[in-house]
């Protein structure tokens, strides 16, 4: 006998507890009375189509409207297998105008209603646009810069240098920077022309930053005129912070160099190099207007009679207003974000500056490339053999195009984008790059990281946070955080295998190994 948590009347099926965790919709067969169910699991029915290729066919429920396709070993597979991160895919597959497959990418992991680790692209006119397809925290990514410094010569200095960035980039919950404000109407003109803005009015970076970001670090269309007055005031003091929970800022060293061709064309020039990446989004702004938004779409999934399998997937139809508004709000948040990370690295570059007592220029200290990770991106793709406009929905998912594609900055043409892929505190990041087949295989997308498969709360249990800082530190690696519990909470062995999630994305093709890097100080939020 099981208990009955919550039924799902349209569809004839209930959710259930199996041990720890949700496991996947189970079929009524008797109702006893009011609490408990008689009733046999339905796990769905996984086909092997290919090396760490795996379908769940449409076939397995009759709302599905495409198949979900998963790129993952046998073990990242098993992983899924132990929370609802596949039968959130499902449920992804019934919304209306999705289009070809909902794709799971090798290191996905239960979400709000989308896995994160998702990507679902919708057809434009029959479609729906999702907030639980892209986040709370919108256009959370990452930023790698490198340096023509050499581990040798940063290690010494590893402690200091760390120490100075987490005094110049404010890091943890509710955190700012007391000596930088903006204006409503600046943060108003911020989310409007994003990065470009930081660098020209506050003087906060290099006039060609830019050029090496997703959408030139600033996408068009967004109009703060539809955000809440809440979310411009969570926003005003957040730009330049690095925020809490899974958002780092890594001093590396190059590990491995695997494409030494696409590495030169990157700045990547030998192992050993230092270099810097950036992981944080939009922060409180961003996350108020998912939760604004979510409202509007629980109202409007009612209004336009949309079934869904999972309140958490509330949606619209692209074309309605609410959708509209919507885009536009999501906007701003991109654009925050990517000023966001703009300020930090100015920041970063002056705390270089004081430790080594040289200009930023003469460090070297470029931007490589700038990526979203919680995106919904109108694009072109091949559907049935015709090419299309879709709405493409990347939830913890990095865009993966290959060279000669018109969206790639002009000097990284010959090789690809540039994928970045952050590891969790301790463990390595990757650099990749763009690839034909991610085009066939994922809409263009690869992974976004290691992917969590341990709680917070459970972290906390097992692991206590001098034990995490010492077994870091016995590994040539400082960590500095706002507070301990933010430590323990990131510890490496809270997440899969960065290693072998990359693995997956260079065997399938969605994704070809570039770099590996590695830590030697970490700052925390």
């Amino acid at each position: 006998m099981l208990k009955l948590y919550s039924t799902i009347v349209d569809y004839g099926y209930v959710v259930v507890v199996g041990g720890k965790y949700l496991i996947y919709a189970a079929r009524i067969q008797q109702h006893k009375d009011n609490t408990t169910i008689r009733c046999s699991v339905m796990a769905p029915p996984l086909q092997r189509i290919g090396n760490h290729i795996w379908k769940i066919p449409q076939t397995y429920q009759s709302s599905m409207r495409v198949p979900v396709i998963i790129y993952a070993s046998e073990r990242l597979l098993q992983k899924m297998q132990q929370d609802r991160t596949l039968e959130q895919a499902v449920n992804v597959a019934t919304l209306p105008g999705i289009q070809k497959q909902c794709t799971v990418l090798p290191d996905a992991h239960e979400g709000y209603g989308f896995p994160i680790g998702g990507v679902a692209a919708m057809d434009v006119e029959t479609g729906v646009i999702s907030p639980g397809g892209i986040g709370y925290d919108i256009n959370c990514g990452v930023r790698l810069m490198v340096t023509n410094l050499d581990v040798k010569d940063v290690r010494p200095r590893v402690k200091e240098l760390i120490d100075t960035i987490f005094l110049n980039v404010p890091a943890g919950l509710g955190s700012r920077r007391k000596d930088f404000h903006v204006t409503h109407s600046d943060l108003d003109r911020i989310v409007i022309e994003g990065a470009r803005y930081i660098i020209e009015r506050y003087g906060l970076g290099w006039n060609e930053d830019f050029r090496h970001m997703e959408e030139s670090g600033a996408i068009d269309g967004a109009d703060p005129s539809v955000v809440s007055s809440t979310a411009k005031s969570r926003g005003e003091a957040q730009i330049g912070t690095l925020g809490s929970g899974n958002h780092f800022l890594e001093v590396q060293r190059v590990d491995k160099i695997f494409d030494e061709r696409a590495a030169k064309v990157m700045g990547i020039t030998h192992e050993g190099q230092v270099t810097v990446l950036i992981h944080c989004g939009s922060r409180g702004y961003g996350h108020q207007i998912c939760s604004d938004y979510l409202r509007v779409m629980e109202r409007g999934a009612v209004k336009y009679g949309i079934r869904l399998p999972d309140r958490e997937l509330a949606c619209v139809p692209i074309k309605s207003n609410e959708a509209q508004q919507y885009l536009k709000a999501f906007k701003c948040a991109v654009n925050f974000a990517f000023a966001n990370r703009q300020a930090i690295s100015h920041w970063v570059r002056q705390s270089f500056q004081r430790v080594f007592k040289q200009d930023p220029e003469d460090l070297g200290m470029k931007i490589v490339y700038d990526v979203c990770h919680n995106i919904a991106k109108f694009e072109k793709h091949k559907v049935d053999g015709e090419t299309k406009e879709v709405l493409v929905h990347r939830k913890g998912a990095t865009r993966s195009f290959p060279a000669g594609h018109p969206l790639i900055p002009t000097d990284y043409r010959e090789i690809g984008q540039p994928v970045l892929i952050p590891g969790s505190m301790g463990t390595a990041s990757w650099v990749l790059l763009g690839n034909p087949k991610a085009m066939e295989l994922s809409f263009g997308s690869t992974a976004h990281g290691a992917g969590r498969e341990m709680s917070r709360a459970g972290a906390k249990r097992r692991y206590r946070g001098d034990q995490v800082v010492r077994d870091l530190e016995s590994r040539g690696i400082y960590v500095k955080g706002d507070s301990m519990a933010t430590i323990v909470e990131e510890v490496d062995a809270a997440y899969k295998s960065v290693d072998e999630v990359v693995e997956v994305s260079h065997q399938v093709g969605i994704g070809t190994k570039v770099a590996r890097l590695v830590p030697i100080g970490v700052v925390k939020g």
